[in-house]
């Protein structure tokens, strides 16, 4: 699990905060707690969702079968 903020994910996905905080309530992103007043998600979580968003895949409506899958798409590459 590798720890970020909406505003972290954000630069790394090249998306606007607001749209990871959205993806994280509509999607139930882990969260691994809180720095200051921010949440703080589980990175390769968001970064799963927004890959299935881009490539227009359903987005697995859990952590775990978002976990799932990234193991699947390991292992195919």
């Amino acid at each position: 699990m590798h720890p970020a903020t909406a505003r972290q994910a954000a630069d790394r996905l090249d998306r606007e905060p607001s749209t990871i905080r959205q993806w994280a309530r509509r999607y139930q992103a882990r969260v691994l707690g809180r720095a200051g007043r921010e949440a703080v998600y589980d990175y390769d979580d968001v970064a799963t969702i927004e890959g299935c968003i881009w490539r227009g895949d359903p987005v697995p409506p859990t952590p775990e079968a978002r976990d799932e899958l990234r193991a699947q798409l390991g292992r195919a590459a």
